[in-house]
């Protein structure tokens, strides 16, 4: 794409052409441009000279658009017509709710908690398609191109806007017959003597950081499974292998369930994080994203949709 006639000197010699072509004279152009009649003579001098070509005829009198120049003042109109066509577009399109909307999720909550929610969007808003990425990996949504991100724990990338959704919290858990056959730990230190799930991706991996309000206690877990997806380690806990720690979204269903039974209430895993709507700039976000930001927001109001609190 040729973008030379975009530059401040290039404009300015097609509106003195264009302005002298619609009011036939330099001193009309000029007061229609704010300009002296010589700056305008000049800047279409330029562009004549530019093109090879002469555009107006000059009399003592009077200007007269020569044929070539009438051609070109033709396909000039419609080209500014065309532009100023695609910023309308742009912006009624940032005034509505409609276009394509791209999302980047974390996986595993993703799929659990955000990818069912998405359905009653889309029906809310029919003209919105949504394109959704699960990763666990921490995306560059600037760089690769999201509208939103939703993020969990704590954030450092300062070109985001962030609206915290709701707090992290990481609990213990286990399985009953897994109780039922080694015990129920009542402290921390406890848990030396159980097989732990260990999900390498915890920030403070390999050691579990457990706190109590303002106790605090850190301990280096032993098991014989650890992994980097946490539905696995889900599934070995359902199944009675040992000691889970995880975030509650992740073991809320299985809570619920009575699959899972959670181990030393009090103390909370890791300390406190967040869940995060994130997106790349505070500045012009289109109505689409704002309407996510409001709807998602609703979906945490009060509480997290696996707090099971009606909306």
């Amino acid at each position: 794409m040729n973008l030379d006639l975009l530059d401040n000197q290039h404009s300015d010699e097609i509106a003195a052409f264009l302005a002298v072509a619609a009011q036939g004279s330099f001193v009309a152009a000029g007061r229609l441009l704010q300009r002296h009649p010589t700056v305008v003579s000049k800047r279409l001098a330029a562009m004549e000279k530019r093109l090879g070509v002469r555009l107006i005829e000059r009399s003592t009198r009077q200007v007269r658009i020569t044929e070539v120049g009438a051609q070109l003042e033709q396909r000039l109109r419609v080209a500014l017509a065309a532009i100023a066509e695609a910023q309308q577009q742009a912006s009624d399109g940032a005034a509505q709710v409609r276009g394509t909307l791209r999302l980047a999720l974390p996986a595993a909550m993703g799929r659990l908690w955000f990818g069912p929610l998405l359905p009653a969007f889309l029906a809310l808003h029919p003209q919105v398609s949504i394109i959704a990425d699960y990763s666990e990996r921490v995306v560059d949504i600037i760089e690769e191109g999201f509208d939103v991100a939703i993020r969990i724990g704590e954030l450092e990338d300062n070109r985001l806007i962030a609206k915290k959704l709701c707090e992290h919290r990481r609990i213990l858990c286990a399985a009953p017959d897994y109780l039922a056959r080694h015990g129920t730990p009542d402290t921390p230190q406890a848990l030396a003597e159980h097989n732990c799930l260990r999900f390498s991706g915890l920030a403070s991996f390999p050691y579990w950081r457990l706190q109590n309000g303002e106790r605090q206690q850190s301990l280096l877990p032993s098991g014989n499974l650890t992994a980097n997806d946490s539905q696995s380690l889900l599934a070995a806990a359902c199944a009675g292998l040992g000691i889970l720690g995880a975030g509650e979204w992740l073991m809320r269903q299985e809570i619920d369930a009575g699959r899972l039974v959670q181990v030393l209430p009090q103390w909370q895993l890791d300390g406190l994080g967040g869940v995060y709507l994130v997106r790349p700039s505070a500045r012009f976000p289109s109505a689409t994203v704002l309407a996510f930001k409001a709807w998602i927001e609703a979906q945490f109001t009060p509480a997290p949709p696996w707090a099971g609190v009606p909306r």
